[in-house]
């Protein structure tokens, strides 16, 4: 896959230690690697959103809601954040176009946050789970300077990670166009994602050099695994295990080509530090290849800072339903300021 030319921005490894939050040191600048996806984490289910099931906000959690909303508590001041101003464009770069959905302060000077949802499965899902994404991550911000760009990218019809190219669109649209489009000055750019979300923005993180990552619960991160076991019977069929099949046969039949896009394969060459949040109760699948993803990263010797918040007893959206792991993306983010 030919990556779209985009400018890049340098960043400093910092490595601290938060308590909840374990940090692994980076050891400077990194190589660009080529490669593919991996488990099923979110995949775990064929038509998901942000949410464990298609339908199901993520605050249907019990306790989600109230971790989710710090910024609305009744005795904040009324005017404590500017007005923010949401729309839809569509954006085009090379051969890319994609629709994107922007939730913008009223300030002249912002910092941009470009956010990734996770498999929905079908397209008729895709817009939903879009602007679900963009509020919740607005929701995790305590600060009211943040640019936010959900990137719509569609599925049907293509295989795991061929939409890094849509990434890559919208991350040279934030740099190169939206400056002009927007009448903003942006400072510095951040990517975070959830689910496949969260393997994208790990993906281009290998790619392109921004100012810091967040992935919650990346995955699918060992598609042999995973798809092997849907072939044997073991677990419920995905659409995403389905089109690779179609593709190329079995697991048995091309095991490299399911393997090429696991997200195990990507945990080198990183450009900009990375924050990954992975609630412990997740999906057996995601807990079978998560310790192996962890290690893999942490043995890179060519990547930026790593820090990992691990949440036990949390599942699948745990970035949106922990006080903890929203302190960590706050902090994560003012350290790279």
């Amino acid at each position: 896959m030919n990556s779209l030319p985009l400018r890049s921005f340098g960043t400093t490894a910092r490595a601290l230690l938060l308590v909840g939050v374990h940090l692994v040191a980076g050891c400077g600048g990194a190589t660009q690697t080529t490669g593919a996806v991996s488990d099923a984490g979110f995949d775990a289910a064929p038509d998901v959103g942000i949410d464990a099931a298609p339908d199901v906000e993520i605050d249907a959690a019990p306790d989600a809601a109230s971790d989710a909303e710090i910024n609305t508590a009744p005795d904040a001041p009324i005017d404590a954040a500017p007005p923010t101003l949401r729309e839809t464009r569509t954006i085009e770069v090379g051969d890319v176009r994609v629709d994107v959905v922007l939730s913008r302060p009223a300030l002249t000077e912002v910092d941009a946050l470009i956010v990734f949802h996770g498999t929905t499965g079908r397209d008729s899902n895709v817009m939903p789970a879009t602007e679900r994404t963009l509020d919740e991550f607005a929701a995790l911000l305590d600060r009211p300077d943040m640019l936010l760009v959900s990137v719509a990218y569609l599925e049907e019809g293509r295989l795991i990670g061929d939409a890094v190219r849509d990434g890559e669109a919208a991350l040279a649209w934030v740099r190169d166009a939206a400056p002009s489009a927007l009448g903003v000055t942006i400072r510095r750019v951040f990517l975070g994602g959830h689910s496949q979300g969260g393997y994208l923005v790990t993906r281009l993180n290998t790619l392109h050099t921004v100012d810091a990552v967040i992935a919650n619960a990346p995955g699918p991160l060992d598609l042999v695994y995973r798809c092997g076991l849907e072939e044997a019977g073991e677990t419920e069929a995905s659409v995403t295990c389905a089109r690779l099949r179609r593709q190329f046969g079995s697991t048995t039949e091309d095991p490299e080509a399911y393997a090429s896009r696991s997200l195990l394969r990507f945990t080198e060459g990183h450009r900009a530090d990375l924050l990954v949040v992975q609630g412990l109760g997740d999906s057996p699948i995601q807990m079978r290849s998560w310790p192996l993803f962890r290690a893999a990263l942490e043995a890179c010797e060519g990547c930026r800072g790593r820090e990992f918040v691990e949440l036990p007893g949390r599942g699948h959206p745990a970035l949106f339903e922990s006080a903890e792991a929203r302190a960590a993306f706050n902090g994560f983010l003012d350290r790279h300021r």
